[in-house]
């Protein structure tokens, strides 16, 4: 049976004076772990929905798979027992791994962090995008992707993103962790057989070195983001031929780096 995604918890609220019992939604928090022909390879802390989507999103992104039919002999979940079972049709490289098993939380912070920069420049891709987004297509995909925020609408305790052409969103995750969210569009893309080059990256987060790093993973060559970015992340944005455009609110935003591909 697939775990609940939002459950009710009760709570006391406290509004001028006064405690009220009630019951809230919150979001699941659940551990998955990931074994490699047997070997514990990760355990990433997610919100229980496209499982195999952020599996394979993920292993991609670590530089252990290229392509999903070609690489990925099996894959399935136990979501009973929180684990993720992969068999590949070539033994991984984990060689330039600094762990033989990893916890990787949901929150993102320096501990995850210290573990890309060392395999980034195997797995990071400098943007050819020509595509090109007009500032007002900015404000509405902006806008469509918090309209389909419906998790976040209930529970305020998620981050989502989407897949994008100039005008329309293709494909939409959410999640508790912001580099879960992007996994599981990279995977979606790969098993789809889905071409990203001419595709906008939307969301919900700030963008991060991490979330900068994961879009050029996947080929993205716009992100969009309702929030700030960090300098790290703008300083790969350059490097990487990648535009980034940030506090996307009402009618107003930043174009940080790249700015060529945003139009009037």
């Amino acid at each position: 049976m697939d775990k609940p995604i939002i459950i009710k918890r009760p709570v006391y609220t406290y509004d001028r004076g006064t405690f009220i019992s009630k019951s809230e939604k919150v979001v699941t928090e659940y551990p998955l772990t990931i074994q490699i022909h047997g070997e514990e390879f990760a355990t990433v802390v997610c919100t229980p929905k496209e499982l195999e989507e952020m599996v394979v999103g993920f292993l991609a992104s670590e530089g252990i798979i290229r392509m999903y039919d070609k690489d990925v002999k099996s894959l399935s979940i136990d979501e009973g027992r929180g684990m993720a079972y992969v068999t590949l049709n070539h033994k991984p490289d984990v060689s330039l791994h600094l762990h033989s098993k990893r916890f990787i939380g949901s929150c993102c912070g320096n501990s995850r962090q210290s573990f890309y920069f060392h395999h980034d420049v195997r797995t990071a891709k400098t943007s050819l995008s020509t595509i090109t987004v007009s500032a007002e297509s900015c404000f509405q995909l902006m806008e469509s992707l918090q309209q389909h925020s419906d998790v976040f609408k209930e529970t305020g305790g998620v981050h989502s993103a989407a897949i994008c052409n100039s005008s329309t969103l293709l494909v939409m995750r959410s999640d508790i962790g912001r580099h879960n969210a992007l996994d599981k569009l990279y995977g979606y893309c790969l098993m789809n057989k889905i071409s990203v080059r001419d595709k906008i990256l939307v969301f919900s987060g700030r963008i991060s070195s991490e979330v900068l790093l994961k879009a050029a993973k996947i080929g993205i060559g716009i992100v969009l983001s309702k929030s700030a970015p960090t300098n790290l992340a703008l300083e790969m944005a350059e490097e990487l031929n990648m535009t980034t455009v940030g506090f996307i609110r009402g009618t107003r935003m930043n174009i940080y780096t790249h700015p060529e591909r945003i139009v009037v």
